[in-house]
């Protein structure tokens, strides 16, 4: 059952939105070489907390962190590490929650290490640029395939490969709510969007196949063939009018 939020969930969520988009915003100065993941978890969390929220990630369904640190060919849910460092020419996806009076905001961003090469650069632009054809149908009236097709043809007219095992959802109360929101599907499928709907969007787009597999950790997802991949995320409400977004 899709859940229909009333202005005053809403307005917490704007609340718990600006929190979540403030620290991805703030990470696109922080992440640079040498840094390990567990900073950027370290980072992500004094950040949630200085702001008087708590992180949603952490302990959820037993994950050990504030921030899913994913980098090259790790598509999503890469566990921070001291251990692992940031190099140069990597880019590394950094997925974010926030919880504000028990409601959840949910989104993501991929980043260049640094300078990174032209094509890995592209698919971050690509990946961001589909989340936005999507958004366009994110209006009332229009099916909930609507958004999975506009992502899905945006990606893959620029070849690339959109990960089919991993998709979007409701958030809310709940960090998952109804319905799924896959990244592909033919339109005009799926009940018909309306007014107070909420939804975390978001695009996972890889250079190669679509194929993933679950590390050993049962966590860390990762593209069978080893190519890069890149995600773009933001929780959006559905108005009457122009959707609006409240992590960015």
């Amino acid at each position: 059952m899709i859940i229909i939020k009333s202005e005053q969930e809403i307005d917490i969520m704007r609340e718990s939105g600006r929190v979540t988009g403030l620290v991805l915003k703030e990470l696109e100065n922080f992440i640079k070489p040498g840094i390990s993941t567990m900073d950027i978890d370290r980072f992500v969390e004094d950040t949630i907390r200085k702001n008087g929220m708590t992180p949603s990630f952490k302990g959820l369904y037993g994950f050990p962190a504030s921030a899913c640190v994913s980098i090259n060919e790790e598509v999503v849910h890469g566990i921070p590490s001291k251990k692992r460092k940031l190099k140069e020419g990597d880019i590394v996806s950094v997925d974010v929650g926030s919880t504000y009076k028990d409601y959840v905001s949910d989104a993501a961003r991929t980043y260049p290490v640094g300078k990174i090469d032209p094509e890995a650069q592209r698919l971050i632009d690509v990946t961001r640029d589909s989340f936005f054809e999507g958004l366009k149908f994110c209006k009332v009236g229009y099916r909930l395939s609507d958004i999975s097709h506009a992502i899905q043809m945006r990606a893959e007219g620029e070849g690339y490969g959109v990960i089919r095992d991993f998709v979007g959802h409701g958030v809310g109360r709940d960090m998952h709510e109804e319905p799924q929101i896959p990244n592909y599907g033919a339109p005009g499928r799926g009940p018909r969007l309306a007014k107070g709907m909420v939804f975390a969007i978001e695009p996972m787009i890889t250079q190669g196949d679509y194929e993933v597999e679950t590390l050993l950790n049962n966590w860390t997802v990762v593209t069978l063939d080893g190519k890069l991949s890149a995600h773009y995320e933001n929780t959006v409400v559905i108005t009457d009018g122009e959707p609006e977004l409240l992590t960015l």
